[in-house]
């Protein structure tokens, strides 16, 4: 039987074969171009639409996906060698500038106080029959008790007498005394300014009332009369 003029011999089986594998295989390049598309679209928040243009066109169409959790990189600040030495030489400048300020305070500090506010009761020298050296300054309990100037704790607690007190020893070798204290609050060996409170007025060891005896020793350990003293450094009673 003879085939019609119009119509091709179908081609050899070895022949269809390869036809169906290049098929295939563009097929499987076609779905891959469209996936690839789809996942741009996605990211740039776009829709897409693709266009099959092989018979029978086909028309693909979707919307970016959530890029929430896409990653962020982040600019990383470098330290360059001007911003560095900037920076140090901020740092001295501030330096410079809180040393400074500390020695202008340390300057206006005053180095001397009186050591308890309250009213003068008793002098230095002879009162009943016996030689008081020191100065009383009574006050109500509890009243705050001064260093009457900068020096370190030589001791603090009991003591026949006084009940209880606080020594300082000064830089020149003078000792203050603060006698009938009810409580304190520094420790041996701990350095105070002049000022800086020390302990509270009490009614401790022989005494008719709460007060502070405030006694000077000289760096001879001459106890001397307290009022020059302090008259001397600039603080009056």
């Amino acid at each position: 039987m003879r085939t019609p003029a119009h119509r091709l011999p179908p081609p050899p089986s070895a022949l269809r074969g390869r036809i169906v594998v290049a098929a295939v295989a563009a097929g499987a390049f076609a779905t891959a171009g469209v996936g690839q598309a789809l996942q741009a679209a996605a990211k740039d928040g776009r829709n897409v639409q693709l266009a099959n243009h092989t018979d029978g066109a086909a028309t693909f169409s979707g919307t970016g996906g959530d890029t929430r959790y896409a990653p962020h990189v982040l600019a990383a600040h470098r330290t360059t060698p001007e911003g560095a030495a900037e920076a140090a030489k901020l740092l001295r400048s501030q330096q410079i500038t809180t040393r400074r300020e500390a020695a202008e305070a340390e300057t206006r500090r005053a180095k001397f106080a009186c050591p308890a506010v309250g009213q003068f009761t008793s002098s230095f020298g002879a009162r009943w029959g016996r030689m008081h050296r020191g100065i009383d300054i009574a006050g109500p309990i509890g009243t705050p008790i001064l260093a009457a100037a900068d020096g370190v704790v030589k001791d603090a607690g009991p003591v026949s007498g006084f009940g209880q007190w606080v020594r300082l020893v000064h830089a020149d070798g003078t000792i203050t005394v603060y006698g009938h204290v009810d409580s304190y609050n520094v420790r041996e060996g701990q350095r105070v300014q002049a000022g800086q409170q020390i302990a509270r007025m009490g009614n401790r060891g022989e005494s008719t009332g709460s007060h502070l005896h405030f006694e000077v020793w000289n760096p001879d350990g001459e106890k001397i009369n307290p009022l020059p003293w302090l008259n001397d450094r600039g603080v009056t009673v």
